[in-house]
């Protein structure tokens, strides 16, 4: 607790909140002290109305019956519960009727509104001024005083009239509304907070778990993966995205290691043979025809490593996306057609067959042409080199239909096949079967060809050709294709 709290008060969440809060209690008291005012303003108005209808009543009273009736109403109306402020002073300031016992006597001596609320007593507030144990101003400034508007007359017989409200009821209507409000945002104050610290310490408790992972994941270990819950906020998106992209590192990273492995062990043997060439064409420099046929196969060998590292640069580029970007819209029927054209003498020359089954009908893709063309090709010769079954010639079937939005060809044979739990792994670089280790080859042609779909947005999907291996290249046709993604950046 002592630890989690100073880094929640350094966090930005805590800071935006302390500035809502604040903001929010601005606000609020800016509220409080306007409505109040306004309730004031709206109270005192409303009195002035009231005291002006009283005012004119009793001015009617005294067209009618002059002072004596006048006075004789002051007083039966000043006895009635509820009443108006009513008071007749003499010329020397003394309280001849009315009800109030005692006020500040410079409000009679000057005719019109009060300029503010004054204090006064009533007839039993205190007994004080009757004992004259305490001067008038005093008690007047005390708690037992109330507070009143009023309107003064001076009558002809220089007496002085004063006719008022009291303020005590809009006062207690104030003070409880204020006190309302005040306790309202003392309350929601409190619960912020309360928000604050739980919302926080859960956000907080977040990203220490997040940080626990970043820190695993730095030291080498790519398998963690950052927390996800079940909310769905913004947490769980950036967690969920940065997950998918930990996933695609370990997968290259995999690779490379994977692709590491196997050129150290795949490519000791081609270059152990070069060497022991080279140190037999010295050897037998005597020998023209020897020493010719040493260089001859080095060479051989030499361009096979060479093509080797020429598809192992091309796959890594088309699986970054760095490959250079020249697609356009070619018929997947002709180059299929072309492909097959070229393949059957090779197909006669072992003894099968080749059947080609490509239709008529245009199929457009958008696609790098001779990408495509490798990529069948190369479907075509691990057909060739791995599909020769154990009894009979080979046959090789080629097939070019459209399914469900998507143009795929499909290369079939009567070889032996491959396992279904090995299908996914042979599409991955230098990976041979052991009983395709003896013929020739490098173990990257189906790894091209995969990386050939995915660059093209397509798919590569081997299946039983019972017997052999049927390999489905799907490719989406060009009316239905995504636009395409410069992925270098």
């Amino acid at each position: 607790m002592a630890v989690r709290l100073p880094a929640m008060l350094r966090s930005t969440a805590t800071r935006l909140s302390a500035l809502f809060v604040l903001l929010f209690m601005a606000c609020a008291m800016v509220l409080v002290f306007y409505m109040t005012a306004l309730s004031a303003r709206m109270m005192a108005s409303q009195t002035r109305a009231t005291i002006d209808e009283e005012v004119a009543e009793l001015a009617d009273v005294y067209r009618r019956g002059g002072l004596p009736r006048l006075i004789r109403t002051l007083d039966r109306r000043s006895r009635q519960p509820g009443a108006y402020l009513y008071l007749v002073a003499g010329q020397d300031g003394r309280i001849l009727t009315g009800n109030v016992e005692a006020l500040d006597p410079d409000l009679l001596d000057r005719e019109g509104w009060t300029r503010k609320p004054f204090a006064y007593l009533r007839y039993g507030d205190s007994q004080a001024i009757r004992s004259g144990e305490l001067n008038l101003r005093a008690l007047l400034e005390g708690d037992d005083a109330h507070h009143a508007m009023a309107q003064v007359f001076m009558l002809p017989n220089g007496m002085a009239m004063l006719v008022g409200r009291d303020l005590g009821e809009p006062e207690r209507l104030r003070d409880i509304t204020r006190q309302a409000i005040v306790m309202a945002l003392a309350i929601m104050g409190l619960g912020s907070l309360l928000i604050w610290y739980f919302v926080g310490r859960r956000g907080l408790r977040r990203v220490e778990k997040v940080s626990v992972a970043t820190d695993r994941i730095m030291a080498g270990d790519l398998s963690q993966r950052l927390p996800v819950t079940s909310a769905g906020d913004e947490f769980d998106q950036l967690s969920s995205g940065i997950n998918i992209m930990l996933g695609r590192i370990g997968e290259l990273n995999e690779g490379l290691k994977h692709v590491a492995d196997n050129i150290a062990h795949d490519l000791k043997t081609p270059l152990t043979r070069i060497r022991n060439r080279a140190e037999a064409a010295l050897a037998n420099h005597d020998d023209p025809e020897a020493t010719r046929l040493a260089l001859e196969q080095t060479i051989a060998e030499s361009d096979q490593l060479i093509r080797t590292f020429a598809a192992i640069l091309r796959i890594s580029r088309l699986e970054a996306g760095n490959s250079i970007d020249d697609r356009t819209a070619v018929n997947l029927t002709e180059i299929a057609a072309d492909v097959c054209e070229l393949y059957e003498p090779a197909a006669d020359e072992a003894g099968g067959t080749l059947s080609c089954d490509v239709g008529q009908e245009p199929l457009m893709v958008r696609a790098n042409r001779e990408l495509i063309g490798q990529a069948i090709a190369n479907l075509v010769e691990n057909a060739l080199r791995h599909g020769v079954p154990e009894e009979g010639p080979i046959a090789i079937d080629i097939r070019l239909e459209k399914e469900e939005g998507k143009a795929v060809l499909t290369v079939a044979d009567n070889g032996p096949g491959v396992p279904a739990a090995e299908r996914n792994r042979v599409t991955e670089r230098f990976v041979r079967l052991e009983e395709s280790r003896t013929r020739p080859g490098s173990g990257l042609g189906l790894s091209l060809v995969k990386a050939v779909a995915q660059f093209h947005e397509g798919r590569l999907v081997l299946e039983d050709n019972a017997p052999g291996l049927a390999a489905r290249l799907c490719l989406p046709i060009q009316a239905e294709m995504k636009k395409p993604v410069n992925k270098s950046g």
